[in-house]
């Protein structure tokens, strides 16, 4: 049986998404900002954090990569199940990703977005993990590092399942 080995409480987790709120709020204050989440880890993340950014201009879309599958490591190679709806033309982007891992997918995300010309890209994270980074990358936002384990809740799934957690948790599997 798995064990969940506790990494951040909800109340925790709330009080770095509200931080992370203030500051991407002062930074794009009257701007034309997309918020785009990835699929499906992100979505309960982005969620709370689209909550706290004070910016009428603010609009939501999300896009669907995967390169995990089932598995707890990075096949390496990405694909777009569902790419974005709205024009991102001269507007300014703030990808948001559960996890920032390898940095295969943000990496690809962010190329296959400069491809529609917007005003900026910037990238979000709650969780920096650099451990099995592959490439030169950074999140502009980051609401917790840490330097290894497997974590679910709080979006983060393995196969499907822990994303419900308000909570971080390292997922020490049998061996």
């Amino acid at each position: 049986m798995p064990e969940l080995i506790p990494v951040l409480e909800g109340e925790a987790v709330q009080k770095k998404v509200a931080d992370l709120g203030r500051k991407i709020s002062a930074d794009y204050e009257s701007c034309d900002l997309v918020v785009i989440g990835v699929l499906k880890g992100a979505f309960i993340f982005m969620a709370d954090l689209v909550r706290r950014i004070r910016n009428e201009k603010l609009i939501t879309d999300f896009v669907r990569a995967t390169s995990y599958g089932t598995g707890v490591n990075s096949s390496g190679y990405i694909r777009i199940l569902k790419d974005i709806e709205v024009n991102i033309r001269g507007k300014d982007i703030l990808l948001v990703e559960d996890i920032l891992d390898s940095g295969l997918t943000a990496s690809y995300l962010i190329e296959h977005f400069k491809q529609h010309n917007p005003k900026s890209i910037k990238l979000c994270t709650f969780i920096d993990k650099r451990e099995r980074r592959e490439v030169e990358i950074e999140a502009d936002y980051v609401g917790h590092s840490m330097d290894s384990g497997f974590v679910v809740g709080y979006g983060l799934d393995h196969a499907e399942l822990y994303r419900h957690l308000p909570g971080l948790y390292i997922l020490e599997l049998d061996s």
